[in-house]
């Protein structure tokens, strides 16, 4: 999964990231409201972490401007403030949680899983097509009795592809879901990975083939005997 960390304070978004990261998140950093909104309003996101003051746009109007342009990713709210006001206007504006600083790590992170967990009506734990099961947290592709384990962006690729079975995912969307809104990976990267997957597919013996759709994308289909 990837989160975006919008904090002007260089140091603790970093230690943010590190601690996403630890926890098997991919991160992003925006240190103001300008690039955060912009980055935020590219929708790959599946979670924001948002500090209140910032330069630029602040972290209020940062999420004001999201919820306007139905960009409803959960969004964990940080602030130096424990005024009771500001928790409300920023609850009201459409945060998940709302977390004042200090904090300790634990509390960070439990919070970030806690806004994660609001997908879970989309997101299930495990995802199935034809005879595959995808488990994210323990990065297992599964097909009957056979198991393989997925690196970090095979990972992603095929949960999306998964949560996408019924469409066709373009394969500028997966480089941008997978490796990120400003990225120097380009197509060939995507088809690389889309080959790995397809190895994948063949090791585990599954009904399940990867298929390009020319000039369209990718997508998986079930070929039944």
């Amino acid at each position: 999964m990837r989160i975006l960390i919008i904090e002007d304070e260089v140091r603790l978004a970093g230690t943010l990231a590190d601690m996403a990261g630890e926890d098997g998140y991919t991160t992003d950093v925006a240190n103001d409201g300008e690039t955060g909104l912009d980055s935020a309003l590219s929708g790959i996101y599946d979670a924001i972490v948002l500090d209140v003051m910032l330069p630029r746009l602040d972290g209020f109007e940062v999420l004001k401007q999201m919820r306007k342009e139905g960009i409803q990713t959960p969004v964990l709210m940080l602030t130096a403030k424990s005024d009771l006001v500001d928790r409300v206007h920023g609850l009201d504006l459409g945060a998940d949680y709302y977390l004042t600083k200090p904090f300790e790590n634990a509390e960070f992170l439990a919070c970030l899983r806690a806004i994660l967990r609001r997908q879970g009506d989309i997101t299930p734990e495990s995802l199935h097509f034809g005879d595959l099961t995808l488990t994210p947290s323990r990065g297992s592709l599964r097909c009957r009795e056979r198991v393989l384990t997925l690196s970090a962006r095979e990972l992603e690729m095929m949960r999306l592809l998964m949560l996408n079975q019924n469409s066709i995912l373009p394969k500028e969307t997966l480089l941008v879901k997978v490796w990120g809104y400003d990225t120097d990976a380009g197509d060939n990267n995507v088809e690389a990975y889309i080959s790995f997957l397809r190895k994948k597919l063949q090791l585990l013996r599954s009904t399940v083939t990867l298929n390009v759709v020319r000039r369209l994308g990718y997508r998986l289909e079930e070929n039944k005997p």
